[in-house]
């Protein structure tokens, strides 16, 4: 305890010293005040003496011993002012570095402060207080308002309000609705919320996350080694320098002054605040960096080597659409197999409920349900046998349709999968799932090139075929599929050989090849996972756009602490020579030396500010917040208008006429609405935060475009259901294959855009 508070202390001394004799100087007492001053300078002396010990007993030279040989050679020469002043300055830049390292660890702090200790379980008799440690998988929590959720679990209540902050940075409170994933670490803001248990305390993200702050707050960064390795020559040139003015004049104060302005506090000081400043802002951004050489590596880094699933894609199976086979009705399909789909916990079975929830589809409770694992689910709803899955299981007692052939070359094409629904025997649809890429996957990729990452590799265990279409949307420059974990680490190990190497991943398959190049990253908040382990960087958001802004802190912090080193040593030599032309006396050197520390560790405190050439101008958090709740709004109608561009051609008449004309309608109050409403609010705004003249004018042509296809929709469905005849149905279809297109591209490059331009 005593040695956290050692430099505080030391500085507290050697200012009542050079206080007080400065007292007995003024009351003509020069001998007291001539031991006040060695006193403190003595006491500062013998601690610097026992950690260089300490240090060469480690075989490690410290550019420390250049302050020690200044007070030593000022008591030797009976300069005890000048040995005070020294002990004075030199204590309080060591005092600066305690502060200034406690401001910079305060995130990582605080992270394993708010680590929850005690959770409260529900059981048949009431509620019962235990240890998190005890917290045992499928156990029932109540977690109340104001308390941080303790371990990983699914959501029970209906729905919760949570803090997210300390994982993903989000300053808002988040929503979270029944049967959603919850990580242990947020803090429930809103009703008291139960939660059943799916990890152990030990085994949960949250104790992931404090097992790494704890690595982080203990590293040593190695730009303080390297620091220390300039005495190698730093020393003996200081005391050649000393050694020739004393020499050359005869005067043994120039040697003194020498030794006194080479106190080589910039190299002791600078460099660790600075890589603890960095470590600092990466944790406020959600980017957990293990210790100071992960992130000097990072700022070196010359390739970049990722995943696919769950790092380039989102890795969550989503509905991209529904496929009848003759005349069934899409969404009565959807919600027959949602309704089944609810007695499973398979991936695929959550996102078809998913799906159904999102249009507000009524599910109904299944009977008689039976799953084949890896195959499918089959049982009775609403009265009626519904069969989902691979094609062979769905329509398992039927001869080979031609249809469902064809929809499995649709999928391979298109590098999808799918579930067959069969009903009642009879082959219906198909529903095709895809993994999307995530919607910053292209611009971050563009903004690392930007920054000068050389080579863009993808690994995957994928075939060749899905991880073709996957590398063609998100811009990679090399494709690797077809690959297992050996394969992974061989590729990153050839990589590491070219250049400085990053390795981005998720999954615990990744955590090898993780921890075999230079840097690993694992994405997203699973800080108890295996890859979470392996990586020197964790993303505590699940966003990839992160993996560019720890780049860029990491390589401002290192410019700075290089600055530190370079422009601190090379305003110690300067004073130096000065020093030794006799024009820098013993006690204003040790000024001189002080104003050189200060301005220096200034410089280094500049690794907690913002980055560089980040614009102010940003959009708020609420507008954006809304601008992405629009979107999501509209999902529902833009799921229409895909199924009715797929079928359109195929549907009876009738069918056909009233679709469009209900299309259209929604189209028009919905979509041309909100279009409208950015074209006139949002883009003038936009245009003031980015450069340019006219930045939004790309956007601006899609909404004329987007208004005109709707306009012509609706002059196509009068015409087509006054007189059918003169209206061409596939000449409809086309238009709305068109206008689905372009409105699907669209809206990915706003949500780009938003993601640009929040700062979260």
């Amino acid at each position: 305890m005593f040695s956290k508070w050692l430099d505080p202390a030391l500085l507290l001394l050697s200012a009542l010293t050079l206080l007080a004799g400065g007292v007995a100087h003024l009351w003509q007492r020069p001998d007291w005040a001539s031991m006040c001053w060695a006193a403190g300078s003595v006491v500062m002396a013998l601690v610097l003496l026992v950690e260089i010990v300490r240090r060469l007993a480690r075989r490690e030279a410290g550019v420390d011993m250049i302050a020690l040989l200044s007070i030593t050679a000022a008591l030797a020469f009976a300069q005890t002012l000048v040995a005070a002043v020294i002990a004075l300055m030199l204590a309080s830049g060591r005092t600066l570095e305690f502060f200034t390292s406690q401001r910079a660890e305060r995130e990582l702090r605080a992270l394993i402060d708010r680590a929850p200790r005690f959770a409260w379980l529900q059981e048949a008799g009431g509620l019962r207080e235990i240890p998190v440690e005890q917290i045992q998988p499928n156990q029932t929590l109540l977690v109340r308002l104001g308390e941080v959720v303790p371990v990983d679990g699914r959501l029970l209540s209906p729905t919760a309000e949570l803090d997210e902050s300390a994982l993903s940075g989000e300053s808002l409170p988040v929503t979270r609705r029944e049967g959603e994933q919850l990580h242990s670490g947020v803090s429930n803001v809103g009703a008291p919320l139960l939660l059943s248990a799916t990890r152990t305390a030990a085994q949960s993200t949250y104790a992931g996350i404090v097992r790494l702050a704890e690595e982080a707050r203990r590293s040593r960064a190695p730009f303080v080694r390297l620091a220390d390795r300039y005495a190698l020559f730093f020393i003996p040139l200081t005391l050649l320098i000393a050694a020739a003015a004393w020499q050359l004049s005869g005067d043994p104060l120039r040697a003194l002054a020498v030794l006194v302005v080479a106190t080589p506090c910039p190299l002791i000081l600078a460099v660790p605040i600075s890589i603890m400043s960095g470590i600092s802002r990466a944790a406020r951004r959600g980017i957990l960096i293990k210790d100071g050489a992960t992130l000097e590596a990072l700022a070196g880094v010359k390739q970049v080597f990722l995943d696919k699933t769950g790092t380039l894609t989102s890795g969550h199976a989503r509905l991209q659409s529904i496929e009848v086979n003759g005349l069934a009705d899409p969404l009565r399909l959807l919600g027959l197999a949602a309704s089944l789909a609810q007695a499973s916990t398979h991936p695929i079975c959550q996102a078809i409920v998913d799906a159904a929830r999102q249009r507000q589809l009524p599910l109904s409770i299944p009977r008689q349900v039976d799953e084949s694992p890896g195959a499918g689910l089959c049982g009775v709803v609403d009265g009626r046998r519904v069969r989902f899955g691979t094609l062979s299981f769905a329509h398992a007692d039927a001869p080979a349709s031609d249809w469902g052939a064809a929809m499995l070359r649709h999928m391979d094409y298109l590098a999808c999968s799918g579930s067959f629904i069969d009903v009642d025997g009879e082959l219906a649809g198909l529903l095709v799932f895809s993994d999307n890429v995530r919607r910053e996957t292209p611009q971050t990729l563009r903004r690392l090139r930007a920054r000068g990452i050389e080579r863009i590799v993808m690994l995957t265990g994928d075939r060749l075929e899905t991880a073709e279409m996957v590398a063609l949307s998100a811009g990679i420059d090399e494709l690797r599929a077809g690959l297992i974990p050996e394969d992974k680490v061989r590729a990153v190990q050839e990589g590491c050989l070219r250049a400085s190497t990053l390795m981005v991943g998720d999954g615990i398959n990744d955590a090898p090849a993780l921890a075999a190049a230079n840097v690993g990253v694992a994405m997203g908040a699973s800080g108890a996972t295996a890859s979470a382990q392996a990586a020197g960087v964790v993303l505590l958001v699940d966003r990839l756009d992160r993996l560019v802004e720890a780049l860029d802190i990491a390589r401002q912090t290192r410019h700075i602490a290089r600055q530190g080193v370079l422009v601190g040593m090379g305003m110690s030599l300067l004073a130096m020579v000065v020093a030794a032309l006799g024009y820098l006396p013993p006690l204003i050197g040790a000024v001189v030396q002080e104003g050189i520390d200060v301005a220096i560790i200034i410089n280094a405190l500049r690794a907690l500010g913002p980055l560089r050439g980040v614009r102010q101008q940003r959009l708020a958090a609420q507008q954006i917040d809304h601008l992405q709740d629009e979107h999501k709004a509209l999902s529902s109608v833009l799921s229409d208008l895909h199924q009715l561009a797929i079928d359109f051609a195929r549907r009876p008449l009738a069918q056909a006429q009233s679709d469009l004309q209900a299309l259209v309608n929604k189209l028009q109050t919905t979509l041309a609405r909100h279009e409208r409403e950015d074209e006139n609010t949002l883009y003038p705004q936009l245009t003031q935060s980015m450069p340019g003249e006219d930045p939004m004018s790309a956007m601006s042509h899609a909404h004329r475009e987007i208004f005109r296809l709707i306009h012509l929709l609706a002059r196509m469905s009068r015409d087509f259901c006054a007189a059918p005849e003169t209206a061409s149905a596939d000449e409809i279809q086309h238009q709305l294959i068109r206008l689905d297109t372009l409105v699907r591209m669209h809206f990915d490059q706003e949500e780009e855009l938003f993601r640009y331009l929040d700062w979260r």
